[in-house]
């Protein structure tokens, strides 16, 4: 739109304001969590969202919900926030789009998103390297043990390392990827790199091409790969079919030597059965970036084991990471504002 103000230079202040005001009440609205905070999208994302959006927290939205609510066409979700509920969705009549900040969608119901017109978009591109380099940061700081040798480091009574504190070889070793989708084989290629032998299992088998390129074996059934896995990783969405995936069970066929990895969701594990496992040396130690729940409570036997690695959900915390999410969400929004193809689209099942 093309504004034309003829005034004079007592009441130019004021015509720019006006100008200013009407080109933001152009911008479609976007709702957020909030600006900063636990759960809230970064200071350092907001003015390139406020480029393509008129920016309203659930804050203002809950206080002026009536208006508001008519000019809300987009959410943008950030670790899981704002919750998404009848309630909400039935505030939000012009909504067209949900945008969430991540893979994982088991946070959602895409099925009562979808009933109200709504789509839904992820960011898996922006992602997938970045869990890829926390999956093997774990691998590599389990196998050496680092968490541990850094404690008795830093420990006042340091005086020498014990000769029988030693890791575990990874090169050579043989990791089973349970999951391999963008992000499972981006850690194939990693592993690699560090001259693992490697073992998928997925769904669908990939193509030969594929395999051969990382050096990766198919396995059709879960069970031939925990038997020979010397680092299991899983990297699968959480559904009913994967809730608890591994088990006492799945656990009891991995090596007495074996190492868990996971950074899915914390569901995908018996978590009681991996507690046992650990104290039993069913196998030697397990490394997560995701629990159930987020964060454990304090008293929880995880945080007492030392055979265990804990991180808060790292997977996709870096700050060229986050960014590219947040480009990913806004080209996602955009496009569905425009009638156009969404490239991330998540469709219900």
């Amino acid at each position: 739109m093309e504004i034309i103000i003829c005034v004079s230079s007592d009441t130019l202040c004021l015509s720019s304001l006006i100008f200013v005001q009407i080109m933001e009440e152009e911008l479609p609205w976007l709702l957020v969590n909030e600006v900063g905070g636990i759960r809230g999208i970064l200071h350092s994302h907001v003015p390139f969202l406020k480029k393509h959006f008129h920016l309203i927290t659930m804050k203002e939205f809950l206080e002026n919900r009536k208006d508001v609510g008519k000019k809300v066409q987009a959410i943008y979700l950030w670790w899981h926030k704002p919750v998404i509920d009848k309630e909400l969705l039935q505030s939000l009549p012009n909504l067209k789009v949900i945008a969430n900040s991540g893979v994982g969608m088991d946070h959602l119901d895409l099925n009562l998103i979808a009933s109200f017109g709504v789509k839904m978009a992820n960011a898996p591109r922006a992602v997938s390297s970045t869990t890829a380099d926390t999956g093997m940061a774990l691998l590599l700081a389990s196998a050496r043990r680092l968490v541990e040798v850094h404690n008795i480091s830093i420990s006042p009574s340091m005086d020498y390392c014990e000769a029988d504190i030693l890791g575990v070889k990874v090169a050579g070793a043989t990791l089973g990827i349970i999951g391999m989708g963008r992000i499972g084989y981006k850690i194939a290629v990693r592993a690699k790199a560090f001259e693992m032998n490697i073992l998928y299992h997925n769904r669908t088998r990939r193509k030969v091409q594929e395999e051969q390129a990382v050096g990766a074996t198919y396995c059709k059934k879960i069970d031939s790969l925990l038997q020979q896995a010397d680092f299991v990783m899983l990297v699968v969405s959480l559904t009913p079919q994967t809730h608890k995936l591994i088990g006492k069970r799945e656990l009891e066929l991995m090596k007495p030597t074996a190492t868990l990895i996971n950074i899915s969701r914390g569901a995908v594990v018996d978590q009681e059965a991996l507690v046992a496992a650990l104290q039993t040396g069913v196998i030697r130690a397990a490394a997560l970036d995701v629990t159930a729940p987020e964060p454990l409570p304090r008293d929880h036997a995880l945080l007492k084991l030392k055979n265990v690695i804990i991180t808060p959900h790292l997977g996709i915390k870096t700050d060229k990471a986050t960014y590219m999410i947040t480009e990913e969400a806004v080209e996602n929004i955009l496009a569905a504002l425009n009638g156009l193809p969404l490239p991330s689209e998540v469709l219900p099942s």
